[in-house]
């Protein structure tokens, strides 16, 4: 049985990324997946790594509790808006205190390589965006892809990473909507098995 941890990073919990994590959660139980949806604006962390990594900051409760989270979990969902082309600052101060050496990758010595410590693990995100998909891929080349895809997720490990994207957002009708809910949900299904 899949053990799937879902990180809403919307900072505004009434919104269609809930929406989306909540048909995502409803599908991959359905294939009988264990999952946990985490909410991040309702945690207590400071999201900024205050001194880089020249000292250490203690890991608030929340925190620790996430992290413990992520390694019991085979896959990892993140679902947030894009905005700006990337994603929310809640989520990066996120990964900035809980994607940590010692947790997520460790330096390696004299070397521009590192070892990868959550490795084993897959994942996916589900974001929102204004922006046509086209056009986010077109002229802006998807920075914020492939920041989460390559520089955070493939950094520490994580692998394969899938991206589901639904836009626009801003002027997306009812319809779309619901087809875009069924879509999570049916993802959901699919990664829970």
């Amino acid at each position: 049985m899949k053990n799937i941890l879902i990180i809403n990073a919307h900072p505004v919990k009434d919104s269609f990324c809930n929406a989306l994590a909540q048909s995502y959660l409803q599908g991959a139980e359905k294939s009988g997946a264990t999952c946990k949806l985490i909410h991040l604006i309702d945690l207590q962390f400071d999201p900024i790594l205050r001194y880089g990594y020249t000292k250490r900051m203690d890991l608030e409760p929340d925190l620790l509790q996430v992290q413990k989270d992520i390694l019991a979990a085979d896959h990892l969902v993140f679902v947030y808006p894009n905005w700006w082309s990337t994603y929310p600052a809640l989520l990066k101060g996120f990964f900035d205190r809980a994607f940590l050496p010692g947790f997520a990758f460790n330096y390696r010595e004299k070397s521009p390589l590192c070892d990868k410590l959550l490795t084993g693990k897959s994942a996916r995100m589900l974001v929102t965006m204004d922006t046509p998909k086209w056009y986010y891929s077109l002229f802006n080349r998807k920075p914020g892809h492939t920041s989460m895809k390559i520089g955070i997720l493939g950094f520490s490990g994580i692998h394969p990473v899938k991206i589901s994207s639904f836009s626009p957002i801003k002027s997306s009708t009812e319809q779309a909507r619901n087809k875009w809910l069924k879509t999570a949900e049916k993802l959901g299904k699919r990664d829970g098995n």
